[in-house]
């Protein structure tokens, strides 16, 4: 088995917790240290956690003691500590998206080929069993042949409960980019990769207001589109209708349909691990929907299971969730924002293999 993987651990904001939960005390991994801008949060991280050091950023990118960063900034700082990491030969894992903007995600793994190391990033829930059941019901004809599919998000803002949104709002924020990379991710590994789009968006309000923490009431500027629709067209010759915004209240729209010529599929929301696949076939309207068994994917899965799938791949496979599909759905959600300011469409310069299916894994084999 060797030694556990060793995990440096740069940002410790909210989604921070989610991942030590999960990678704390794993076999297959050990986190040795924890960094963030703010010295006194990654000291009180690293107390919490026996034999982790709290380190400045560039001591813990230096470190001889770190195998892997997991890349937990803020999307602008995203590039920087990847190319940082890389520098000094470590592996890197970050959260979604790979860059804020695609000619840096370009360089990050242009980097990382150079140096050998291997780049890997979010969305991990794709790996859980609501999508990948999904995947498998498509794979198995439960629908025949796909022809269109949509893509749903709809919220009032994460200013709403984020006590610091104001990153929601600038470069590499937005809700295509902050939220798209769940539903695009789900999209390639249920339809395959995308060749071009066209998009729309829009931004009816400059500003927001924090609605929780410290700093309630506090307006802050609004610099990207809040809503943005587009249509995607994949390689196989499917499309997809997507519509990520933070201006509406609710939808009663499922996150994702797959419709085909015998049956529609229902898939759940794809920023969860789980969640119940549905099917309608052609004729059965009268049975009304039926409720598929889980029969892929990480059960029980929660966030960090796709830097577990990272590290196991060990240059075996290639990892699921990895650099080459961030920059794909990268790419996606950057030209669809391009089709929306140029009004044209626009064909995308990347392509990507569907990642490996992943088989049904309860959690004694993952955890």
């Amino acid at each position: 088995m060797g030694d556990a993987h060793r995990i440096g651990v740069v940002g410790l904001g909210v989604i921070s917790r989610a991942y030590l939960d999960t990678l704390v005390g794993h076999p297959a991994v050990r986190i040795t240290a924890v960094a963030d801008l703010d010295a006194s949060r990654s000291a009180a991280v690293a107390a919490q956690l026996p034999g982790v050091q709290a380190l400045s950023v560039e001591e813990l990118l230096r470190s001889p003691d770190v195998d892997t960063v997991l890349n937990l900034t803020v999307p602008a700082a995203h590039a920087e500590i990847a190319l940082g990491a890389i520098a000094h030969g470590k592996h890197v894992y970050g959260e979604k998206p790979l860059a804020a903007e695609l000619t840096e995600a370009r360089t990050v793994l242009e980097a990382a080929a150079k140096a050998a190391v291997g780049v890997g990033c979010a969305p991990d829930t794709v790996l859980g069993t609501g999508v990948q059941t999904a995947r498998a019901a498509v794979e198995a004809g439960a629908v025949g042949r796909p022809l269109f599919a949509s893509a749903v998000m709809v919220t009032p803002g994460h200013e709403r409960w984020h006590p610091h949104p104001d990153f929601y709002y600038t470069a590499g924020g937005g809700p295509l980019l902050d939220m798209g990379p769940y539903y695009l991710s789900s999209l390639v590994h249920l339809l395959g990769p995308v060749r071009a789009v066209i998009g729309a968006s829009s931004r009816l309000r400059t500003e927001r207001v924090i609605g929780s923490g410290p700093r309630a009431g506090e307006r802050i500027p609004v610099e990207v589109d809040s809503h943005v629709s587009g249509v995607l067209e994949h390689e196989g010759g499917t499309l997809t209708t997507i519509t990520t915004s933070f201006d509406g209240v609710a939808t009663t729209a499922a996150p994702i349909e797959v419709h085909g010529d015998k049956g529609t599929l229902m898939v759940p929301d794809p920023n969860n691990f789980d969640g119940d696949v549905r099917l309608l076939e052609l004729g059965e309207r009268e049975k009304g929907w039926r409720t598929l068994l889980p029969s892929a994917g990480y059960v029980g899965a929660a966030r960090g299971v796709g830097l577990l799938d990272f590290v196991a791949s060990d240059g075996l496979r290639a990892p699921r969730a990895s650099g080459e599909l961030a920059l794909h759905v990268l790419e996606t959600m950057t030209a669809l924002l391009r089709s929306s300011a140029e009004g044209r469409r626009i064909e995308l310069s990347t392509s990507v293999e569907r990642p490996v299916p992943v088989p049904l894994t309860p959690p004694p084999e993952w955890r």
